[in-house]
């Protein structure tokens, strides 16, 4: 009876101690890094800049020279729905498709864990524009030498989009120019919040890259159908930077994410 008392405390002891160590194994600690990748396309098409896109609704047909816009406030939202802020000094990059390095943003000391969903803004918010030029110093000059602002007083390009089309009534290339931005009483800062189709696990030894797919058609020709061939005003070229259509652009910019996939590899 004696050894058969001894036996079941071993197992018991054996028991508590797998169980432990099984705990121990999934526990989720410490802080790892994480990738996002914009690959920018329109309407269902690789981008080429410089080279004729399908025809949109207008039957108009682009030619992109340049695609630049402003990406911040990320955060990501783990499983259980808490979320974790990406630190807002850190968070402001320019996507710019003529510069390839610009396209995958690389984040840094992120919490481990399992994370659902991201969300992120086009532009600066206007929280941060009011902390004045001296608060937001360092982006303002990096934006600033890539082209992304006005003046102080008019504030940043929040998206960039640049190139030439044609229409059945415009035969040869005209010139267009569509920049969002702070606008009168429009502040145009547009946030996208997108669900993962897998959870980005984010680990010390794990850094998944979150692949994202951005169509560049949904500018003018998302919900809201922007005819650029009725902006240009005496042949002179369709350049859309205030007035109705560009909150209308604005409101379009929310559909033009989505993500493709997660990858989740160790370091």
């Amino acid at each position: 009876m004696k050894n058969l008392i001894l036996k079941m405390i071993a197992i018991v002891a054996i028991t508590i101690s797998l169980v432990s160590c099984s705990k121990s194994d999934n526990a989720i600690t410490g802080s790892g890094n994480l990738k996002v990748q914009f690959e920018n396309g329109f309407a269902d098409n690789a981008l080429v800049l410089g080279s004729a896109t399908v025809p949109t609704s207008q039957n108009e047909v682009l030619k992109i020279s340049s695609i630049k816009y402003i990406v911040s406030n990320i955060e990501l939202t783990r499983e259980d729905g808490t979320t974790f802020t990406y630190p807002k000094a850190q968070s402001y990059f320019i996507v710019d498709e003529a510069t390839p390095a610009s396209l995958l943003l690389n984040l840094s000391n992120i919490p481990a864990a399992n994370y659902k969903s991201i969300k992120f803004g086009i532009g600066v918010d206007q929280a941060q524009y009011d902390l004045g030029q001296t608060g937001i110093a360092n982006f303002w000059t990096t934006a600033q030498n890539a082209g992304m602002t006005w003046s102080w007083a008019s504030g940043f390009k929040f998206l960039a989009f640049e190139g030439t089309f044609t229409s059945p009534t415009v035969t040869t290339d005209a010139s267009f120019m569509i920049h969002t931005g702070k606008t009168g009483t429009d502040y145009n800062y547009t946030e996208i919040s997108l669900a993962l189709p897998s959870s980005a696990l984010v680990r010390t030894n794990i850094t998944p890259q979150i692949h994202l797919s951005t169509d560049l058609s949904q500018i003018i020709d998302g919900s809201n159908k922007i005819n650029l061939t009725a902006h240009n005003s005496m042949g002179m070229g369709a350049m859309i930077m205030g007035g109705a259509d560009l909150p209308l652009i604005s409101a379009n910019l929310v559909n033009m994410f989505s993500v493709e996939h997660v990858h989740n590899d160790p370091n």
